[in-house]
């Protein structure tokens, strides 16, 4: 069976830690896009972790690992990734990497810094990890997939060649940085071949044996619903597809295998990087929020910036959830709302005057004010509790009515940041 385990809002949701957690009773583990650009934290017995590159399975010795086609491949970050966990004494795991996954590139990460530089204040608020220059490529039909890289030289050194010819006008001209030598690129590319050469394979072949003899797959989506590049804020969105549909085509699989789709929920807002934000709060209750929020604070996985907070907004999670397709709900990150007397919700917007409890485009979102109601708090920890019915009235009825609001049924509830740290509640409303 497939299941696939994705995001419902700006990213940072907590996939992370559900997918390690699901992981368990899973045989494969699938990350099928993004790449670098944003970390998944995981707390377990060998520590903390902010992966980038790997999927969230890989602390787990029975399961294999796997990097799908959609994925935006950087390759020394990769490497780094698995020698970080060798370090911390995390057995070494059974990883595959697609032999088509587009390959992130030095000139990409070059022109994502440049990009920024020009726009100043006016950028997207890229991490500068070469994602979105990598996916242009791939469907101008310039970039590099990986069996691309077993290539003779002479072939290589053809293509890099009329990638100069493309590349070199705009980093000379526009942007008046150093160009790109052909040749240079080839001792790249030879480089990249030794370091990833042990586990490049056919993922789609290895997948659809797995499929055929019965093995549970995870499907792991990175950022959320409101950074895809069709059906989110766009323009600040990320450069691929975070919806769980796009989980078929970034690693290979029919759309009907996919079975169950978990949405991960945030149970207040979080977001990195510039774009339109409705429930977003500012100032000292800002940063209290921001100060108690997560494991260590709302900082950045990838970036460490200030991540920009707010209250819950049951608007563009319902949109979110929806977009998903969830067939169930984890909301995560409950426990840090302990500390205040009441919690404000985003019930509804209001736009030009008028209430809607519809996610608008985004010519509108810009203009929405947030229609804002408060729950009573539970005020004390609630961290280490394991069973539903022992959590305080008041916590109950915040689930109660955020799964109300969504219209989705809520079946984990996490309550810390560690693998255990999870209530589970039955399926269902």
């Amino acid at each position: 069976m497939v299941k696939a385990i994705v995001g419902a809002n700006w990213g940072d949701e907590g996939k992370g830690k559900i997918t390690d957690m699901l992981s368990a009773e899973a045989d494969v583990i699938v990350r099928f896009q993004g790449g670098s650009n944003a970390g998944h934290t995981i707390v377990n017995k060998y520590g903390k972790f902010a992966l980038h590159m790997l999927p969230s399975g890989v602390f787990h010795d029975h399961t294999t690992s796997i990097l799908g086609n959609g994925v935006a491949l950087n390759i020394p970050f990769l490497v780094k990734e698995l020698i970080e966990l060798k370090k911390q004494g995390v057995p070494k795991p059974r990883l595959m990497v697609s032999d088509r996954a587009h390959i992130v590139m030095p000139y990409h990460i070059a022109l994502d810094e440049y990009e920024e530089e020009r726009l100043a204040g006016k950028s997207f608020g890229s991490t500068k990890s070469g994602i979105a220059p990598c996916y242009s490529d791939k469907y101008a039909k310039i970039g590099f997939q990986v069996c691309e890289l077993f290539e003779s030289e002479s072939v290589l050194l053809e293509k890099l060649e009329n990638i100069c010819t493309l590349k070199n006008p705009v980093i000379t001209g526009l942007y008046g940085k150093e160009p790109l030598y052909a040749q240079e690129l080839l001792a790249t590319l030879k480089e990249y071949r030794a370091m990833i050469k042990p586990w490049v394979a056919d993922t789609n072949q290895f997948i659809h044996n797995a499929l055929s003899t019965g093995k549970n797959i995870l499907l792991e989506g990175q950022l959320g619903a409101l950074k895809d590049t069709d059906h989110g804020i766009y323009p600040m969105v990320t450069s691929s597809s975070t919806i769980a549909g796009f989980g078929a085509v970034g690693a290979g699989i029919p759309p009907f295998e996919i079975k169950e789709v978990v949405t991960v929920v945030k149970a207040y807002s979080s977001a990195v990087g510039a774009g339109a934000f409705v429930s977003e709060i500012f100032g000292d209750e800002a940063e209290e929020l921001r100060r108690r929020g997560g494991d260590g604070g709302e900082y950045g996985a990838t970036t460490g910036r200030p991540r920009r907070v707010g209250w819950f907004d049951a608007v563009a999670t319902k949109y979110g959830c929806r977009m998903q397709g969830a067939t169930e709900v984890a909301l995560t990150v409950v426990d840090p709302l302990g500390y205040l007397d009441e919690i404000p919700v985003c019930v509804a917007y209001e736009i030009d005057g008028e209430r809607t409890e519809n996610f608008p485009n985004s010519t509108k979102l810009g203009v929405a004010k947030p229609v804002l109601e408060k729950l009573p708090g539970w005020k004390c920890d609630i961290t280490g509790i394991r069973h539903w019915e022992d959590l305080p009235r008041e916590c109950q009825n915040y689930v109660n009515e955020i799964e109300k609001l969504i219209g989705f049924p809520i079946t984990m509830v996490s309550n810390g940041p560690g693998r255990d740290d999870i209530i589970y509640r039955k399926k269902g409303f």
